[in-house]
């Protein structure tokens, strides 16, 4: 690629030995490890079949090491991403384009912001020479675009800097100050907000389920076999995929990454009644996966389960941060606010590429001006704010 560094694709994160792939990653953001993206093409939850082909980009200096990482992964459609371009797709066939297939610098199946341009010695150069053979990789491979999702901001800087187009997302993610306990965080709350925090704890207190919350090696195989039942018959009550295997999650357990697993498990009379998935890394807390038994449909469990548990957890661990997922503006009610996401693309046909930059600016204003709206309106005292 250049005098200094060179550029390889591999077909396998498991093509890369795992200490120079998490030399690359560091330790802050669990799903960027080798274990989760291993776990997740030995699964088969991501492989070409299910539209997910990994190529991932490997930079060597001119002694053989390697200094720089990033997941990639040509894509046959747009499942699983969680920044949406179906519009895009169908915009450019109906232009006599052809979107698919694309590259997808990505966490599958994971909207969580973190570093996708990953470099041993935190070398912008090095991260900027990743962006650039994506680049090279698609305009000699005949692909549409390159997406790089849920960047960090400073990546999202720098890739907006080379030439890509920058899109604004917005989530919801719960900040802690440093709360004693979850008294605390609900005395920053306005009356009415607060109130209605605490009915709908007691109305799952009220249910009579026992709610424990297991961290790393305490969740077993049981747990994880109940909690794939949960997963496939949520998925399916909301016409959705299950994009994970049953497999996934054994491989997770044995994986350098399985003590960020916090699973919040509920039962009724000694049952499996329904679980939260988390990862931890570093100061957050990330909530990824909600499932239930069709019977666990109970009032305000959901909340108690995805929501305050996960503030439990992460007031009484110090964490200082929870991200929820994507969606959901219902979260701004019980203190999960606004939050800036970014994502940046490359579009090899100007005519789509014109189209898609006035597409975001526009979208860009709307959803600032959202965001705006939605903070100012949220459940914190006036003093809080």
């Amino acid at each position: 690629m250049t005098d200094t560094v060179q550029a390889e694709i591999v077909g396998s994160v498991d093509d890369v030995a795992a200490a120079d792939w998490n030399a690359c990653a560091g330790a802050g953001n669990p799903f960027v490890r080798h274990g989760f993206l291993a776990a997740l093409e030995r699964s088969r939850s991501v492989a070409g079949e299910t539209g997910w082909l990994p190529r991932h980009m490997v930079l060597r200096d001119a002694d053989g090491e390697i200094v720089a990482v990033a997941p990639l992964y040509v894509k046959s459609h747009s499942y699983g991403e969680y920044v949406f371009d179906w519009g895009w797709a169908e915009a450019y066939a109906r232009a006599g384009g052809r979107y698919y297939p694309k590259l997808q610098c990505a966490v599958p199946f994971t909207p969580v912001t973190g570093p996708r341009l990953l470099s041993r010695h935190d070398r912008p150069a090095h991260r900027l020479a990743l962006a650039q053979g994506m680049v090279s990789l698609a305009e000699r491979s005949k692909l549409s675009s390159v997406h790089i999702t849920f960047p960090t901001e400073a990546e999202a800087d720098l890739l907006e800097t080379a030439g890509f187009i920058r899109r604004l997302g917005c989530q919801y993610h719960w900040d802690n100050p440093g709360y004693g306990d979850f008294d605390d965080f609900l005395g920053a709350l306005a009356s009415r907000k607060r109130k209605q925090v605490r009915k709908e704890r007691e109305t799952v207190a009220a249910q009579g389920l026992t709610i424990t919350t297991l961290v790393g090696a305490d969740v077993k195989a049981r747990h994880w076999d109940a909690f794939h039942r949960f997963y496939e018959a949520t998925v399916d009550r909301k016409w959705g995929q299950a994009y994970l295997s049953r497999e996934f999650f054994d491989l997770l357990s044995v994986s350098e990454v399985a003590d960020s697993v916090v699973l919040v498990w509920v039962e009724q009379d000694g049952h499996p009644l329904a679980a939260a998935f988390n990862m931890l890394g570093g100061d957050t807390l990330y909530g990824r996966t909600w499932g239930m038994a069709p019977a666990g449909d109970l009032p305000c469990l959901h909340f108690e389960a995805c929501y305050y548990r996960a503030l439990d957890f992460a007031i009484s661990h110090k964490i200082k941060r929870v991200e929820a997922g994507a969606q959901g503006e219902h979260k701004v009610a019980r203190g999960y606010m606004p939050s800036a996401t970014h994502s940046a693309h490359w579009i090899a046909d100007p005519s789509l590429r014109r189209a898609v930059d006035k597409f975001v600016t526009h979208e860009r204003a709307l959803l600032h001006e959202d965001m705006t709206e939605q903070t100012a309106a949220g459940p914190f005292r006036q003093s809080q704010k």
